[in-house]
């Protein structure tokens, strides 16, 4: 089989397992009375990245080929998830037990998320044996991973799974499907020499000596202040839209049953968005794409206040459309970026500590600061986790977007980098 043709299959299944549940399990959390944990799922994913990635990177970089490792992971995601979804079947709609059902779905996102990384390296490394550029051939290979989240939403959705933990079911065979596959990829080189290494290249922690490096200190730093925004709308878009239903005049729109095929349209946005990196990192370099992606998350938080399912559906779909920026423009530049300003020797290394910086701390910190903000202003009856204020969410998300403007202005001012511009 074609290179290329593998790697699509490897990153359509990879974004597949995760799609099947990231965008509608808040709906699920808050059918079922834990609306006001939602914060704590999404938190988790960020906890967890905080360590597993780079834990994972130091282990595929001296010691396991990184697409056996890949498998592993994906194999023990599966198991936590199956898990998962059997605590939220054996309880029905009510009485769900919050603890098991946290703990399975934790174990499993603790697996998950060292694979984003991990799939991130085993592509590059086939590409560069291919001979290929990466920044090149990546993206295009990269957008059926986009795709394959897409596919997961949608039968998500039309099958009747967004509000159960059928999804969590989805997710698992996904996930056992790519196990297996994994195991078929290129071999990725480790690094077992040990003779004349440093005590930090011994305990693979050399990725943190690029914080000596000024330029690449501040684009971590940005990168977990922009990490901040990744899991908001992922964890409160579903349960936002679904609250419109409660209120008159907006009572069975489609969109409203339908939330989950709204939302997919900011990963439609993504497929056409990831295909425009190339040229805008080659012409204009990481500080403008960077910048570009901070200034359209104030466009993704402000639009989703303004809009709403009815005669303002236009501005959630434009919320929708600037979210492929968002999120492409940083998290898959901000990837080739680092794979690009670091040594071959460290390059799982450095892409674990992208994650920790932006899917760890930041998503971490910004998931529980939503929580806060979005319990305080949207749950305000605590008798009834279900009810939900339109005006506090509203409230929420233009707080969500001044932040993110702020964070912008900070990123201008502040990181410094010339670009060379290629033609």
């Amino acid at each position: 089989m074609n290179m290329k043709l593998r790697l699509i299959v490897m990153n359509f299944l990879e974004f597949a397992a995760w799609g099947a549940y990231l965008t509608s399990m808040g709906a699920y959390l808050a059918r079922v009375g834990l609306g006001i944990d939602i914060g704590n799922y999404y938190a988790i994913q960020g906890i967890v990245s905080i360590f597993m990635p780079a834990i994972m990177g130091i282990i595929a970089d001296r010691w396991v080929q990184a697409q056996r490792l890949l498998s592993f992971c994906h194999f023990m995601a599966a198991v936590f998830m199956g898990v998962a979804a059997w605590v939220g079947l054996s309880a029905g709609d009510a009485g769900v037990n919050g603890t098991a059902l946290f703990w399975a779905y934790s174990l499993s996102v603790a697996f998950y998320m060292p694979t984003l990384a991990l799939s991130n390296s085993v592509s590059y490394t086939a590409l560069d044996h291919a001979g290929l550029d990466t920044v090149k051939a990546f993206p295009p290979i990269r957008v059926f991973g986009t795709i394959g989240f897409i596919c997961a939403m949608w039968f998500v959705d039309f099958s009747g799974f967004q509000n159960t933990p059928y999804q969590f079911v989805v997710s698992a065979l996904l996930s056992v499907c790519l196990s297996l596959y994994a195991l078929t990829l290129p071999s990725c080189p480790v690094g077992r020499d040990s003779s004349k290494q440093s005590v930090l290249e011994a305990l693979g922690l050399k990725a943190f000596t690029l914080f000596r490096d000024k330029k690449m200190a501040f684009f971590f730093v940005f990168s977990f202040l922009l990490g901040v925004s990744l899991q908001i709308t992922n964890g409160y878009a579903n349960p936002y839209i679904q609250s419109f239903g409660a209120y008159e005049g907006f009572e069975g729109l489609y969109f409203v049953e339908h939330s989950n095929v709204l939302i997919s349209l900011s990963q439609i946005s993504e497929t056409l968005c990831i295909l425009l990196i190339p040229f805008f990192l080659k012409r204009y370099g990481i500080k403008i794409v960077m910048l570009i992606s901070m200034l359209a998350w104030v466009g993704r938080f402000g639009f989703f206040g303004l809009g709403n399912p009815g005669t303002g559906v236009w501005l959630f779909i434009l919320s929708c459309i600037v979210y492929g920026v968002a999120f492409d423009f940083f998290n898959v530049s901000g990837s080739l970026f680092v794979d690009k300003e670091t040594d071959l020797s460290i390059r799982s290394s450095a892409q674990g500590l992208f994650m920790v910086m932006t899917n760890g701390l930041g998503a971490t910190i910004g998931s529980l600061s939503a929580k806060e903000v979005i319990n305080h202003f949207v749950f305000t009856n605590p008798a009834d986790t279900t009810f939900m204020s339109l005006e506090g969410w509203r409230t929420s998300w233009f707080i969500f977007a001044g932040y993110a403007l702020v964070v912008a202005i900070a990123f201008a001012i502040l990181f410094e980098y010339k670009h060379v511009r290629e033609d």
